[in-house]
């Protein structure tokens, strides 16, 4: 999702329902600052987060949002659905229908997965986090139904072939941490990726949790559906 930008005189334009013609004018009277700077070209581009003021008046100032969910299982990671409750919906309450609305997801989990979930109206840092260039690791606590064993680590560390995309895994780490239980780091996020490279095994993922995105592991004070917005760090310091 490209984050939305403009000429300067269109977005002018457009919000003051003027001809270009009148903005180049003002633009040359001086009278509109972005963020804070005295703007005077015509072809400067501004972003949706461009703070926008003419003759003392605000006319662009939208705020980007950065939300950290602890997503229940059952919940969807989409904006609408049908038969499910999205994490859309669990932000009700919490904030206004425009800014729900402006939100898109950042990194989806499946229906039975539960964990942490971003979502931001912030298109470039999203694209950051999930850039394969970026490798921006994700961190899954796994639980099987069957017995795990040091083969699983080497198996996991080299890649796995999946011949329907023809592709080849990145190396993950694997972790035991008991019998039944093992941590998964990954820095892609193919289709079903954890179960079916267990599934190599023969062995039914029966509990998926994703607990960290880069360094940004999930708040252990929020309860299956809550949420929060992330600090300015927390923000900054995710994908270092």
């Amino acid at each position: 999702m490209a984050i939305n930008t403009s000429r300067l005189d269109r977005l002018i334009s457009e919000l003051c329902q003027i001809n270009k013609k009148k903005v180049r004018l003002i633009l040359a009277q001086r009278r509109i600052t972005v963020d804070g700077v005295i703007a005077v070209d015509i072809d400067q581009i501004v972003d949706q987060f461009s703070r926008v003021v003419m003759d003392d008046e605000v006319l662009q100032e939208n705020q980007p949002h950065y939300i950290m969910l602890n997503k229940p299982i059952g919940v969807v990671c989409a904006t609408k659905d049908d038969k499910h409750k999205t994490v859309i919906d669990l932000l009700t309450g919490q904030f206004d229908q425009e800014t729900r609305d402006s939100l898109h997801i950042v990194g989806r989990l499946d229906l039975n997965t539960s964990g942490l979930v971003l979502l931001t109206n912030d298109s470039r840092w999203s694209e950051r986090l999930t850039s394969p260039e970026h490798k921006v690791s994700k961190c899954y606590q796994v639980t099987l139904e069957n017995p795990l064993t040091t083969e699983y680590i080497d198996a996991f560390a080299q890649g796995m072939y999946f011949p329907y995309e023809k592709i080849t895994t990145k190396p993950a780490i694997l972790r035991i941490v008991s019998t039944f239980e093992a941590q998964v780091i990954l820095t892609e996020g193919r289709y079903h990726q954890i179960k079916r490279m267990f599934g190599r095994f023969r062995n039914p993922v029966i509990g998926l949790h994703r607990h960290s995105i880069g360094q940004l592991t999930l708040d252990e004070t929020l309860k299956c559906g809550e949420s929060r917005l992330l600090n300015v760090s927390e923000v900054i310091d995710i994908g270092n």
